[in-house]
C-alpha cells in the first residue's frame, strides 16, 4: 500500500471517529478530559502503526475501540505514572454539557470502579457491546466479562441509589 493512500485512509478513518473514541475513553477515564485525550492518542498511535491489519478488520471502528480499552488498561497499570495536577484555569474550549450534577455523579462513581471493571461497564452498556465482544476486545473470557460487570453493577447501585432517568424519561 502506497504511504499517501495509507496516510489518507488513516486520516478518513480519525475524521469519522475520533469524536466516539474520545467520548468512550471520557468514561474510561472518568470524566479525565486530558486523561481520555492521552489515551485516544495512544490508541490511534497503534492504529496507524497496524493500519494494514486494522483496514481489514470486518469492523475497523471495533478494532479501534479494542486499541482504546487496551490503551486505557495499559495506561493504568504503569506504576511510574504521573497525574497532572488540575488548576482552576478555564480551559480551552468549555465542554456543553446539560445536567452538570448527574454528569459528575455517574463519572465519580465510575471513577470508583477498578480500571477492568470500568472497561467493562463501558464496553457493554455505553458501546452495547454483547459479552462475546466484550470479552474478545478486552482478551478475556465471557465468564470474566459477566462477573467483572455485575461486580461493577452491584458497585454502581450503592453508589448512586436510584436509577438515574434521562430527560426523556428512559433509565440509563
Amino acid at each position: 500500500m502506497r504511504r499517501e493512500t495509507r496516510d489518507a485512509e488513516f486520516t478518513d478513518y480519525v475524521a469519522a471517529h475520533r469524536v466516539r473514541l474520545v467520548r468512550t475513553a471520557r468514561l474510561l477515564t472518568a470524566g479525565d478530559h486530558a486523561g481520555a485525550e492521552d489515551v485516544v492518542q495512544s490508541a490511534l498511535t497503534r492504529l496507524y502503526v497496524h493500519w494494514p491489519r486494522v483496514r481489514r478488520a470486518d469492523d475497523p471502528l471495533a478494532y479501534g475501540f479494542r486499541a482504546l480499552s487496551n490503551a486505557f488498561l495499559d495506561e493504568q497499570r504503569r506504576a511510574h505514572r504521573r497525574r497532572e495536577v488540575v488548576t482552576d484555569e478555564t480551559p480551552d474550549r468549555p465542554e456543553p454539557v446539560l445536567d452538570h450534577e448527574t454528569r459528575s455523579t455517574v463519572l465519580a462513581a465510575l471513577g470508583d470502579l477498578p480500571p477492568r471493571q470500568r472497561a467493562v461497564v463501558v464496553l457493554r452498556h455505553f458501546l452495547e457491546y454483547d459479552v462475546a465482544a466484550t470479552a474478545e476486545s478486552l482478551r478475556c473470557t465471557e465468564g470474566t466479562v459477566k462477573s467483572q460487570n455485575a461486580k461493577a453493577l452491584s458497585t454502581l447501585r450503592k453508589r448512586l441509589g436510584e436509577p438515574i432517568t434521562t430527560p426523556e424519561g428512559s433509565n440509563r
